[in-house]
């Protein structure tokens, strides 16, 4: 399972509308590298892809998960920071062991 907050429900649904994808979503993925070792990357996109995991959030945003990447995100909560010093995506995910200062890598 991966949650949706809130704020991230309303970003990924402005975001989506914005973007002319409305049967779209946010594609959230895991590649190597980063500063710990691998790192989130993220896509808008018009729909889901073959074997993909799809979320939904509270309001009906969707959350495309590749398999690969599905297996270092399961439990995570992604949530939206809105604050005026930092904003962006924030994971909170039980798998990562460390993370980066910036929140944008993990090792496991």
């Amino acid at each position: 399972m991966l949650q949706i907050s809130d704020n991230a429900d309303k970003l990924i649904r402005k975001m989506t509308m914005k973007n002319g994808l409305i049967d779209g979503g946010l594609r959230i993925g895991i590649k190597a590298g980063g500063c710990s070792g691998l790192s989130y990357t993220f896509a808008w996109e018009p729909g889901p892809r073959e074997g993909d995991q799809v979320f939904e959030g509270p309001e009906g945003s969707r959350v495309f998960v590749d398999p690969k990447s599905y297996r270092f995100l399961q439990g995570t909560t992604l949530d939206y920071d809105m604050s005026l010093v930092s904003k962006g995506f924030i994971f909170n995910n039980p798998n990562a062991k460390s993370s980066c200062g910036c929140g944008t890598s993990f090792s496991v």
